[in-house]
């Protein structure tokens, strides 16, 4: 049934080629139209888990505590920046700031009050606020204050008193933390109970609101980002300055995928051009592949454009990937097809290209569904744009065997046949002698390779077996990490901005930790954890009935923040135990909590009492409470905050172990409930991410090795040759990552996908070798010679293709984004390393085992497996 499907496909696209071309053609076309609507996506959704409970409540703490995102802009004068003349710069330049659309405020060293310079009194607290620009501040005072005060050590002057830094608040995204919300919720639903029919439309429509209204905000956050430059364009000449943030790092990575989707896109085609151009000689042979490669892209683009399937930093990796592929299946056809055109110079047109197609039919239908099994591998994975990836590749590598078994044939049945000729083409139809005597200057280069085999067999294995321990060890030292900032180039504007803010400005990546006191347990409790001397706020208020704060302090919350045990002085002093930890921890950089008002309380007041402290909150300035309790007091009172950020360019950072680091030491206190003490942040979520990645990779390498383990097998119909043709595939896969591991390459959410990918192209070559090796080693059952026709033959085309692939896709090495750097030279020495496997170390084992058995007659030569 099969066999007849089979020859009525190959009638139907040898006799109508034109048609087959046509709805090619038209389909493209209607696909294409969708391109319009092709999207990038950076947002937090493409970089996190996707069902990650931690990103609603990062989501949940950011609205609470009116946390919003913030962008950095660094100053760093050419004279003093406590003159006038660099003051009035920089208040120049924080005007221009604050009227971007969007930004709600600015804070800078002109706008913070000053608490230190010099020490007020509660009286002259309570009646003035201080800051730098005023004519009586003491400027030399206001820089020490900066430096070394609780309050802006870290976070708004760096440690050589010249770079200050703006911050820039955007304010809290609440209407896209609700659509997040409001979708999340009923996709919970769906995973545990399910969904009535009308709640299914909710969904849809929640989600399609939510994509909406993110790509509304994807486009403003990047005018924003232009506006930001604009502005800071203006003022290059008056100072060093240099911008960093989320928004600009989302920003960038779009703008930078999207460069290099269309200039590395290009040069990987020029190259595929020049190169098939340099190879075949032919124009034919060099449009055909390239036609193919094209169709299938602009097909896949159009399909993903129209479902609103948007791209990420890791899932438009599948662009070039799919070139690689398309243009391997074409090229095993093309060489196949003039080796027929060489041993066979009756046939016509028509039966070059009909038997073309049966003879390259099961391998490459091998060869894709093994390839298909690796990538799809991925979506077990909890990651989104992992997920998306394996799925992409996936449906793209059916779209790709299709069109190369459509496209070509139909493209050579409307060319005349080609002419024979005798150099280079001969391919299996030379018959190569085992002694691997010379054939002339006309042989392949891929002979090199099988003489080497014959005669170096045991330094072929030697040198695996180095490979396989240079792996294993590189293995130990692979580690599973993620810093935004080492994805940009040293030398590129946003590098230096974020090192920089992480280095001498209190760190990058937020990292925040709530504890949270039972209410249950208060009235028992607290007295013994909180209050040796008793809790002030539990006698009547003496600022009840003549409160000066009552009416103008936005800030407050009414009786029960007054009432928190946190705000007494038991409370404070367990709140500075775990921040002075915090703050002796190397990776963390500043460090934000209710410990800085006890500080700061110490150093106006001496030992202060609850009383005191009492005090000191409600003399403070609107602005300095805003600072330094708002930010820190949550849930009724019940709840504090620490706020930090990590140094993500400390070397050798382990984020993991830092968060159960500190997670046992707060748990060590046993002070607290552990399910009490929760930490947010997008330490947290990357953390998570990465511990996925390890997880997930570990996975992924067993089911792509168990998938194509019984692959072979079947395929095979011989456990023996299974083996013998994973083992090559296992080294690559393995000496890839032991690679990253010597190199200090990392794995992360970019190279998670390398194994996939390495293991995925690998198995082409195994699969094309040994069927190939099938067919010769039936002329005469000499394994020798078998060897040496198979690498004259199919070798070439795993040659060329690999030449193509290693030399295009080293060219990203030019790229300006170190993801598509790693991607370009990891994906270049995977395809070295599967060729190399195919070409020495498979033939190798092939010799030693004989896993096929022949049978010589007089008129053929019957083979099976043992």
């Amino acid at each position: 049934m099969l066999k007849i499907l089979f020859d009525r496909y190959i009638n139907f696209v040898t006799g109508y080629p034109k048609f087959v071309l046509f709805c090619i053609f038209m389909l493209t076309v209607a696909l294409s139209i969708g391109l319009p609507r092709f999207k990038l996506d950076a947002s937090s959704d493409s970089l996190t888990l996707e069902h990650d409970r931690d990103l609603d409540f990062y989501r949940q703490v950011s609205k609470n505590y009116k946390s919003g995102e913030l962008l950095f802009v660094t100053f760093k004068p050419h004279e003093d920046l406590f003159s006038d003349a660099a003051l009035e710069v920089l208040a120049s330049l924080q005007g221009s700031l604050s009227k971007i659309d969007g930004v709600r405020r600015v804070d800078s060293i002109l706008t913070v009050p000053l608490l230190y310079s010099p020490k007020p009194s509660i009286k002259e607290l309570v009646s003035r606020q201080r800051l730098l620009t005023d004519d009586d501040t003491d400027r030399v005072l206001a820089k020490q204050e900066f430096l070394n005060s609780p309050v802006y050590k870290e976070l708004i002057l760096g440690a050589d008193g010249q770079t200050t830094v703006l911050a820039l608040a955007m304010g809290v995204d609440e209407t896209g933390i609700e659509l997040a919300e409001r979708r999340d919720n009923l996709r919970l639903k769906r995973d545990l109970e399910g969904l009535s029919e009308q709640e299914q439309q909710e969904l849809l429509q929640a989600t399609a609101e939510y994509l909406a209204y993110r790509t509304e905000s994807a486009t403003r956050n990047a005018e924003r980002v232009a506006a930001l430059r604009a502005v800071v364009a203006g003022y290059k000449n008056d100072a060093e300055i240099f911008i960093g943030g989320v928004s600009m790092i989302t920003s960038d990575m779009i703008a930078f995928i999207r460069s290099d989707l269309q200039v590395f896109g290009v040069i990987v085609l020029l190259l595929m051009i020049a190169i098939l151009g340099a190879i075949f000689r032919s124009l034919r042979y060099v449009a055909i592949p390239m036609f193919s490669c094209l169709v299938a892209v602009l097909m896949m683009l159009g399909y993903v454009s129209w479902l609103d399937w948007r791209l990420t930093v890791i899932s438009s990796n599948f662009v070039p990937l799919l070139l690689i592929i398309s243009l391997a299946i074409v090229i095993h056809l093309i060489v196949r097809y003039r080796e027929y055109v060489v041993e066979k110079p009756q046939w016509t047109q028509q039966q070059l290209v009909a038997e073309t197609l049966r003879f390259m039919a099961r391998p490459c239908l091998y060869t894709a569904i093994t390839t298909i099994v690796a990538f799809a591998s991925l979506v077990v994975s909890d990651i989104k744009p992992v997920i998306d990836f394996g799925w992409m590749m996936t449906i793209g590598l059916v779209l790709a065997l299709v069109l190369a078994f459509l496209l070509m044939p139909a493209c050579l049945m409307l060319l005349p046949r080609e002419r024979v000729r005798t150099r280079g083409d001969r391919g299996a139809s030379m018959l190569v002698k085992a002694s691997g005597a010379n054939a002339g200057r006309s042989e392949p280069l891929t002979l090199y390779f099988s003489r080497a085999v014959a005669h170096r067999g045991k330094s072929v294995l030697f040198g695996s077996f180095i490979v396989a321990l240079g792996s294993a060890y590189g293995l130990s030292q692979l580690r599973v990490e993620n810093s935004f900032i080492d994805y940009f180039r040293s030398d590129s504007e946003i590098y230096q901005g974020l090192s920089l803010i992480d280095k001498e400005l209190g760190g990058t990546t937020t990292f925040d930790i709530l504890i949270t006191i039972d209410p249950n347990t208060l009235a028992g409790d607290v007295e013994e954890d909180f209050g040796e001397e008793g809790d002030p706020f539990g006698d009547a208020d003496p600022f009840e009935d003549d409160d000066p704060f009552e009416d103008d302090d936005p800030f407050s919350e009414g009786a029960q923040r007054n009432a928190s045990p946190w705000m007494t002085l038991a409370g404070v002093r367990q709140v500075e135990e775990i921040h002075d930890y915090l703050e002796s921890l190397p990776e963390v950089g500043k460090v934000q909590s209710l410990a800085i008002l006890y500080k700061v309380g110490r150093d106006l007041l001496g030992n202060v009492n609850d009383f005191q402290l009492a005090l000191l909150e409600r003399s403070l300035p609107a602005e300095a409470k805003a600072a330094l309790i708002t930010p820190f007091v949550g849930a009724n009172g019940l709840q504090t905050r620490f706020s930090m950020r990590i140094h993500d360019t400390y070397p050798g950072i382990q984020r993991r172990e830092l968060v159960e680091r500190i997670r046992n030491h707060i748990n060590g206190l046993n002070k607290y409930e552990p399910e009490n003490v929760q930490f947010s942040g997008l330490l947290v979520l990357y953390n998570n991410m990465l511990t996925s990645l390890f997880s997930s990779q570990i996975v992924t390498l067993g089911v792509v090795f168990l998938g194509i383990m019984l692959m072979f097998v079947i395929l095979f119909r011989s456990f023996s040759v299974a083996l013998i043709a994973i083992i090559p595939n296992m080294l690559a896969a393995f000496s890839i990552l032991g690679t990253m591991g010597l190199l200090g390459i990392p794995l992360d959410m970019m190279t998670i996908t390398i194994a996939a990918i390495t293991v995925g192209i690998g198995v082409d070559d195994t699969i094309h070798y040994i069927h190939r090796f099938k067919e010769e080693v039936r002329l005469d059952g000499d394994y020798v010679a078998a060897m040496h026709r198979s690498h004259a033959s199919i070798g070439r085309a795993m040659y060329y293709t690999s030449l193509i692939i290693i030399v295009g896709f080293s060219t990203m090495v030019l790229s300006e984004f170190i993801p598509t750097i790693y991607f370009g030279l990891l994906t270049s020495l995977a395809m070295f390393a599967a060729l190399m496997g195919a070409l020495l170390l498979l033939p190798k084992l092939i010799l030693m085992v004989r896993p096929f058995k022949v049978n010589v007659g007089e008129s053929k030569v019957n083979l099976r497996y043992m």
